[in-house]
């Protein structure tokens, strides 16, 4: 038997050359667009057809290649240049959005075009939103009625959910806001929005993407102003959506404000640098004082860091307390603002359990500090107080409540003595 190792055998054959698979395709949107215009224009005006066309045409043509294409057609009739002139590649098609009638019910029409498209290839949908963002960029280059068209279109797609509110920041581009292009278009684009769905319903869309604080970037920077918005918008029957930008900028206004005051007690500011800062803040904001007082109580509560344990949290919250009941007192002027405040530290106590067994020590601290009132006190405990750990915070407050209402009578046959 041979020592030397058995060679394996070998394939022997003609090598095939293998087609490169990444080897890309010239980029000719030109023959796409003839199909799409071809097909557009024998459909005509009936846009259940043009739908059927464009389900049955995404399997032979290349959408997702050719889907900025796609929509410059279906929106303009033909692809657009930059700044929005249609090219002089193919004769453009007049079915398109552009030359349809500007009327809700057409528009409506098209939104469901787009919305079974995109839901029929879904790759679409991020292609669609770029799509969106560029027509606004491009609103300068359209006609007034293009771009009332495109707006309502907009708006019922906002509405359905096929866009999200982030498109909205193509409006902010410097040169349509300085010519009130970005301005006029939100007026058609939110009266839209607002036919299909509710105020509350736009907030929440404009919220999920940061866009509820930034409207005001639709006027110049000399035009920026809670007043102007209410008034433009205000006048162009938008009301609702004046008052919610009106709602965000005191909302904004109070955490910014919020903010500074945590920053100022960190920092060990005086006191009445402090009261200072507020009354302006107040009379420049026109926040109410009783809006005021809770936004102290939670800087004040926020301003250090609590201990673990139960027994020391409450010992903690009194010397806290004490060094800012001055200026706890400066914002109770008022009977309601003081009731606030009493809400307020209830509904405190009950969120932070560490601080169920503190209530009656703090309410009776702050009443010795004439920060609350017996008034305020009788009130709350009588009618005015929260659900929240009532069994409990009026349990520890009986004892306290009766002294009031014995020194109360006490007082008051004193004075009938007197008399």
């Amino acid at each position: 038997m041979s020592n030397q190792r058995q060679q394996k055998p070998t394939l022997t054959g003609q090598r095939f050359k293998t087609r490169k698979r990444d080897e890309k395709e010239r980029f000719d949107p030109s023959q796409f667009q003839e199909s799409i215009v071809q097909g557009l224009n024998q459909t005509g005006t009936d846009l259940e057809a043009v739908a059927k066309f464009l389900d049955a045409s995404g399997a032979k043509l290349d959408y997702r290649r050719y889907a900025e294409t796609l929509f410059d057609i279906l929106v303009a009739g033909g692809m657009l240049a930059p700044g929005g002139t249609l090219s002089d590649d193919v004769t453009p098609t007049e079915f398109c959005l552009f030359k349809a009638q500007e009327d809700m019910e057409t528009m409506q029409a098209y939104a469901q075009v787009f919305n079974k498209l995109i839901r029929r290839y879904k790759y679409l949908e991020k292609g669609f939103e770029e799509e969106i963002k560029k027509l606004l960029l491009f609103l300068k280059g359209f006609t007034e009625s293009e771009r009332n068209k495109l707006a309502m279109l907009t708006g019922i797609l906002l509405a359905n959910g096929n866009l999200s509110a982030s498109i909205l920041s193509s409006l902010f581009n410097e040169n349509l806001v300085k010519e009130g292009v970005s301005a006029s278009f939100a007026v058609k684009l939110f009266k839209s929005w607002l036919s299909e769905k509710d105020i509350s319903s736009v907030a929440a869309s404009l919220r999920k993407v940061g866009m509820d604080n930034r409207l005001m970037e639709l006027f110049p920077a000399n035009k920026r102003s809670c007043e102007h918005f209410s008034k433009y918008f205000t006048d162009a029957g938008l009301k609702e959506l004046s008052d919610f930008a009106r709602n965000q900028q005191s909302i904004g206004a109070r955490k910014e404000l919020q903010k500074e005051l945590q920053e100022q007690m960190s920092r060990g500011d005086p006191l009445k640098d402090i009261i200072a800062y507020i009354r302006e803040e107040i009379k420049k904001n026109n926040i109410s004082e009783q809006t005021m007082i809770g936004l102290i109580w939670s800087s004040v509560m926020s301003s250090v860091e609590w201990n673990k344990k139960e027994e020391l949290v409450t010992e903690q919250a009194i010397k806290l307390l004490k060094q800012y009941s001055p200026l706890l007192k400066a914002f109770t002027s008022q009977g309601l603002s003081e009731l606030t405040l009493l809400l307020k530290i209830q509904e405190y106590c009950y969120d932070n359990i560490h601080f169920m067994k503190a209530f009656q020590k703090i309410v009776v601290l702050l009443y010795k500090a004439d920060v609350l009132s017996e008034e305020a006190i009788l009130k709350w405990y009588n009618e005015a107080h929260l659900a929240k750990g009532k069994s409990v915070f009026l349990e520890q407050m009986k004892k306290f409540v009766e002294w009031l209402k014995n020194a109360e009578e006490e007082s008051e046959s004193e004075e009938e003595e007197a008399d």
